[in-house]
Parts: structure tokens; sequence; C-alpha cells
């Protein structure tokens, strides 16, 4: 097979997420890239969770509308899956809450009679699936000992029994290509910011970013961090300042109703030119909206959060790879000039499952702060040709480091003289050119697809994986754009140059990248836009282009 998906389902509680995890590591360990998306209610218990799992020989990240095998552990996952089958006979489910066409084992009765935990159910219904996909053995217990280490015996005797029980229904032959890792989308982020130097990591739990908390928490001692949990966004902020003041590498995440709560800290860090990260993943709002669903309709908000004008760094990178570098690089420009930096991801990336090709990823080109030489008296916001001041921090020898929210003078303190506070201000928004010039190293705009095609769709954020196969079917040249503050604007004239027919995709109703783009010049001659908190898929994007 070319390609497989799959589709694990249940309830909340069942373990789903970990579970379609585990079902993609075991494609990875077979050459295959995958790509994983989970969809769940935001209920504690209940509900209909389930996971797709999307395998290929290609990199992919985005998922069709078909899928091949169907892992069901309660009867709701067969109603509402069932249909989308390729062929109705590969359904695998728990024979004591379902019935079906297909392969019913008795799960339930299974991990009873093994005094296993009814979580366990999974590895037997995972264990099934990969006799029915032709997995050799030897290679699905290998997954299970590195993925499960809790018990390791009972879950091999448990995706035995599974095992043992199921037919081969296809070959998967493994690829002669060298297996990947597996990351989430937050995961990319954290470790991304853990390679630019990330010391601290400041945020309260909020879907879809509290798997970053998760994973830094989880990876602390390994890299020396301290992850800290505060009452609320508020007081994240403005720890993460306090930090950040003290010479310390630090950032926080939230989404979009936490967010809200952190802009008066923002302009604060915009003010007092203390370096941050902000990690801002989207869901459907406004208000609670669809809390763990996705959507990009934060991106007018974060391009304009704050009260008063500052500088700030915003990207918006489309899959675990461009997480993991603009994670780093927004730290890097953070410091580099002392405003924040602010990385937008969605629910379908922080949350999907990707295949990770580190040894393919360009190495950012290094920007480093720039530090007091230590010579003559120290001034915090000297005014210098770029508008970046050198940067002292407690207790440094023979520096008074004042940091101030109100507008002051070169030392920090506090001023309202008219000609002085002009001066401070231009100083500070002097930084953007700079920013702009300096961000010509980087790859601020991708182009996929046919480079000569007339056509083009436009997009960011995590559209990319969608956006470039349903383009490649189409011939169509897709572009890009990772970065949003400063817009590349000369990058993207370059990308779409002699296109004559632009369509804009988006996650959001109302066309906000359209409006941002708009106002630098650019054309769009349509827009393609899905906002009911669910991605696209490669089939419903290419019909909607065809209508175009």
């Amino acid at each position: 097979m070319k390609e497989l998906s799959v589709i694990i389902a249940g309830k909340a509680g069942d373990g789903i997420n970990q579970a379609g995890l585990l079902i993609a590591r075991l494609l990875a360990r077979l050459g295959y890239r995958v790509y994983t998306d989970i969809d769940y209610p935001s209920l504690i218990r209940g509900g209909h969770n389930f996971s797709v799992v999307r395998a290929a020989r290609e990199r992919i990240g985005a998922h069709r509308e078909g899928i091949d095998f169907l892992l069901a552990l309660n009867q709701e996952a067969i109603d509402l899956h069932a249909a989308k089958l390729r062929d109705p006979s590969r359904v695998t489910f728990d024979s004591d809450s379902a019935k079906g066409e297909g392969l019913g084992l008795p799960l339930t009765q299974m991990v009873k009679e093994e005094k296993a935990r009814p979580l366990m159910r999974n590895t037997c219904l995972i264990g099934a699936f990969a006799k029915s996909a032709g997995i050799d053995w030897e290679t699905f217990e290998a997954v299970l000992r590195q993925y499960l280490p809790r018990e390791p015996e009972l879950n091999v005797k448990l995706g035995r029994r599974g095992y043992d029980q199921a037919r081969q229904l296809v070959k998967l032959e493994p690829l002669e290509q060298k297996e990947l890792p597996v990351l989430t989308g937050n995961e990319a982020v954290g470790l991304g910011l853990v390679r630019a130097g990330l010391r601290a990591y400041v945020a309260y739990p909020m879907t879809p970013s509290s798997g970053l908390l998760h994973f830094l928490a989880g990876a602390a001692r390994d890299f020396s961090l301290k992850v800290v949990h505060p009452e609320n966004e508020i007081a994240v902020m403005l720890m993460a300042l306090g930090i950040s003041y003290a010479g310390e590498k630090v950032a926080v995440g939230t989404s979009g109703g936490g967010f809200c709560l952190m802009t008066e800290g923002l302009s604060l860090s915009g003010m007092a030119e203390l370096p941050v990260v902000v990690v801002v993943g989207q869901r459907p709002g406004p208000s609670t909206g669809l809390p763990t669903y996705t959507g990009q309709g934060e991106l007018l908000f974060v391009l304009n959060a704050g009260h008063g004008e500052f500088v700030r760094f915003v990207v918006a990178p489309g899959d675990a790879e461009e997480a993991l570098y603009w994670a780093e690089v927004a730290m890097d420009i953070s410091w580099k000039f002392q405003v924040p930096s602010l990385v937008l991801t969605d629910k379908t990336l922080a949350e999907g499952g990707y295949s990770l090709d580190a040894g393919e990823m360009a190495e950012p080109p290094e920007q480093l702060p720039d530090l007091w030489s230590g010579e003559g008296p120290y001034r915090r916001y000297e005014v210098t040709d770029t508008g970046v001041s050198p940067l002292a921090f407690p207790p440094t020898r023979g520096a008074v480091v004042k940091v101030n929210s109100y507008e002051h003078d070169e030392q920090g303190i506090t001023t309202e003289e008219s000609e002085l506070t002009a001066k401070m201000q231009s100083k500070r928004l002097r930084k953007e050119k700079h920013l702009s010039e300096a961000l010509k190293a980087y790859e601020t705009v991708r182009v996929f697809g046919d480079a000569k095609a007339s056509r083009a769709l436009l997009c960011w954020g995590s559209n990319k994986g969608v956006c470039t196969e349903a383009g490649e079917s189409l011939g169509w040249k897709v572009v890009h754009v990772p970065v949003l503050c400063p817009l590349p604007v000369s990058a993207m004239r370059d990308a779409l140059k002699n296109v004559e027919k632009v369509v804009a995709v988006e996650n959001n109703a109302t066309g906000q990248f359209v409006e941002l783009v708009t106002v630098h010049g650019f054309s769009v001659n349509d827009s393609v836009r899905k906002f009911d908190g669910r991605p696209f898929l490669v089939e419903e994007l290419v019909r909607a282009l065809e209508k175009s």
C-alpha cells in the first residue's frame, strides 16, 4: 500500500490520544511518514473521541476523507465512522460493547482475565490492527516496549492476545527510509525553545497549549528548566517579565482567552523592552467558543494586541519542523531586539503528530543579544541607531538596571517631557526596520508545487500541509508565509511574481490573512474559508478550489 489511514475511536478516558500516537510510531518504525490528528469534546469523561493516523511514503500534514482501518472501542465509534471505510470489513471492535461487520474481540473480558486496567483494551486492539496490516510481531513488540514502558510484560501479553486473534488483510512492507520520530507541534515548539536557551517556562493550562506545559514540565530535569504554573494568565506574564529582567530566557503559553489577560503585560514588555516569547494556541471563539477544536481567528488580535505602539515579532509555523525552527528563532529575535515574540499555533498543529526530520532542518542564523561592555555609565535605554540598547542584568557590577512601564529617559527615569517622549518612542520603533533587515537571512516565505504556475494558493500556519497536497494535485503554486510580522513583503512579491490568480486558504470566517496582505498592497482574487472547528481535508479543499 502506498498509504494508510486508521481511526481509533472511543470515549473520553479510553486513552485515544496516546493510542493514536502508538499507531503512528508503529507505522513510523516501518519507514512511513505520518500525520495524526485528535478530535475530542470538552469533557473529562464521556463524549466521543477519535484519533486519525495517516501514513504515506512522502511527508504529509493533512488527512483525506477515506480510511482503511477502523478500531472501535464502543458502538458509537462504529456508527460514526464505518461509512468512511474503503473496505467495510476492516473494522476491529470490542465485541463486549459493540456489534458490527468485521472482527469482534472480547477486549473488556481480555483485560479482566489479565487483571489489567480497562485502558489496556487499546493494547489488544492495536495488536489486532498490527496483524491485520501485516506488521510482524517482532516490530510490534519492540514498539510496545519502547513507548509503553509502564507494565511492559502485561502490555506485551495483551498485545499478543489481540495479534493472535486477528488475520492479515493487507501487507505493509517496510520502506527503505529511515525511521523518523513522531512529535506533536507542542513538543516541537518546546524543543525549539530549549535549543534557543530556554531557562524558564510559565503557563496556566489552556487547550491547545496545555501539552506544551506538560511536555516541558516532564523534561524540566533533563534541561534544567524552571516550569511554573501560577494562578492565572496575568500572573504568568508578569512573572515571566520578572524572569526576563533577571537575564533568564523565558517563554509563556496560552490560548486566545488567556492571551486576553496577558495583553497589558505584553505592552509592559514593549515599553520596558523586556524579551519574552508568547506561544498562542488558537481555537474557535469568541469567548469559550469550541475549546477543544481548531481555528485561525486570533491572527489580527495577536498582531494588534496591547495598548500603544511597539514592535513585535510574530510567526505561525506550518508543521512540527517549522515549529521547532521558528520557536528557536522567536527566542533569538526576542533577545536580539528586546521585543516580545509571538509563536502562533492552533489546535491542528499543537496537538497533531508529525514525522520530524531534524537532520534536514537548516540552522537558523546566529542572533546574539547586545550586551553591555562594562565601560562608562550604564544606560538601560541608551539611544542607538538600531533602537536596541545594550543589555545588563542585576547584579552586574557598575550597572543600575532600571526598567520602567512609564515613559522614561535613557537611564530608565520617568519622564513626561514632550521632546524626550518622542525621542524614546522613535528609538523603540526603529527596531522594526532593523528587524526586517535581519529577517532577510531567513526563509520567510516558502514555495511548493509548480513554481511556474499562474495560479497560487496563499496560506499560513497549519494549512501548509493540506494546501501543499491540494495544490500539487491541481498543478498550482503554493505560497506559505510563516512570518507574519514584520510581513516579508519583498519575499512575497517574488513568490507571487507572474501569478494571475491568488486564492487564500484560512480557518476563520472573516479572511484575516487576506485583510493583512491587502493592507500591504497584495491582491487576493478569492478565498476558501472553513470555520467549523475542523481542519480541511485534502479532497474537500480540492473541490473548493476547483469551484473558485
